[in-house]
This record gives C-alpha cells, structure tokens and sequence, in this order.
C-alpha cells in the first residue's frame, strides 16, 4: 500500500481532540506509518491526526487519500480503531503464553473494569475472542494439552490437581477428558518424581500425608512407598 502525505506542514492533534462538524463531509488528507507500531498507519482528516488503524482495517475500509467521509463514517472509524488496538494488546498477551478462551476473557473483562476510558463493551469483548478463536490463537484443546505436558514436568504432579486446575480456567469436561486421553503422564510416575526430590528431608509417614493431600490415591502412594 502507498503511504501518501498532502499537507506535512501543520503539526496534528490528539485524536481525542479531532471533530466533525454534523452534516458536514470531510476528506482524507494524509495516510502515514505509525511511529510505534509497523502493522498500524495514522490517518488524518482535513489535515488533522484523526485515528490510527491497522492495515488490514484500511483495506477493508478501502480507506485513501482524497476519499470523502460523512461523519456516521468517520464515528464507525474511530470505533474500528479502538477495537484494533483492543485487538492487538490481547494478542500480545495471549502470544506471551498459552491461555484458556476464559483466561482471556477475564483479561478483558478486567481491562473493561479498570480502563473506562477504552470505552470497552461486552460486544467489543466478544469480537475479540471471536477473531482470536477464528485465526487460532486460542483454542481450548490444544491449550489443556499443552497444559498437562508441561506443568510441573519436572516436579511432578497429581492427574486430579491438574483437572481441578483446568476446570478453575474455564476447560469443559470434555476438553479436560480429550486431553487427558491424549497425554502420557501417569500418576505412578509423578508420585516418583516428587519422592525423589523431598526422600531426604521426610520419613514415609511425612510423605504419604503429603502425597495423599496432592490428589493421589492412597493405595497408588503406599504401593509406590513400599517398593521404595
């Protein structure tokens, strides 16, 4: 896409600052890269900094320089432009690390809450994880997955913590059994993990009460400590 600027001379405002007047029309007069962010341009109308938008959005909107806007058009940009950066914060945080459709919702929902000035609605909050699910940035099953291979691989851990821990973030029964079927972790296996590591610091007594507290079977443990 060519970036074309008409007037570089006048410094451009806040976009918090910028208005139309009603029933009045208004021209684009500059598309120009944003300085923090490659993936979003700066659009300017009658030769003010209106909004930013990323480029996808201006293909959609088949947005250029010298098109004409009413101001119904230019109040359904802006509110695409909030959202794309709504959008893009979420997606960083969701790229940080795997996260649940409920975790991610629960982010929103917080940035609902604790930034008013986004202007964020239920609605913009559905979109979001919508277009996340849609491009695959979160999927439910390949997070529980993902989930069961790694946590505390080293430590060790019970299978019955793991799904009290997946149902807190929101995975169905479904999910949780799929995943499950399709993992190789076996409680035997875990309950010799963590005995190896605290063996020297407890007596068999110490570590059954341990064990047991951590969702393994009593019978599992103390077959496990007998050959141990």
């Amino acid at each position: 896409m060519e970036i074309i600027s008409l007037n570089t001379a006048e410094k451009s405002r806040q976009a918090h600052n910028f208005s139309v007047e009603p029933d009045s029309s208004h021209s684009i007069t500059a598309i120009k890269p944003a300085t923090r962010d490659e993936n979003r341009v700066n659009i300017f109308i009658d030769e003010e900094f209106a909004f930013s938008l990323d480029l996808a959005q201006v293909v959609d909107f088949k947005l250029k320089v010298g098109k004409t806007l009413d101001e119904p058009e230019i109040k359904k940009l802006k509110k695409a432009s909030n959202f794309g950066k709504l959008y893009q914060r979420t997606l960083e945080w969701v790229l940080s690390r795997p996260r649940s459709v409920r975790e991610t919702r629960d982010y929103l929902k917080k940035k609902q809450f604790e930034k008013p000035e986004y202007g964020i609605t239920d609605e913009d909050i559905a979109a979001v994880i919508d277009r996340l699910i849609k491009k695959t940035y979160l999927d439910d099953q390949k997070f529980a997955e993902y989930y069961l291979e790694n946590r505390f691989q080293k430590k060790g851990i019970s299978k019955k913590r793991l799904k009290l821990e997946l149902q807190r973030k929101g995975l169905s029964p479904e999910v949780i059994e799929q995943a499950f079927q399709s993992s190789s972790r076996d409680d035997a296996e875990e309950i010799k993990k963590i005995i190896a590591r605290k063996r020297a610091r407890y007596d068999d007594e110490q570590l059954m009460s341990y064990l047991t507290r951590q969702g393994f079977s009593y019978d599992l443990v103390k077959s496990i400590l007998d050959q141990n």
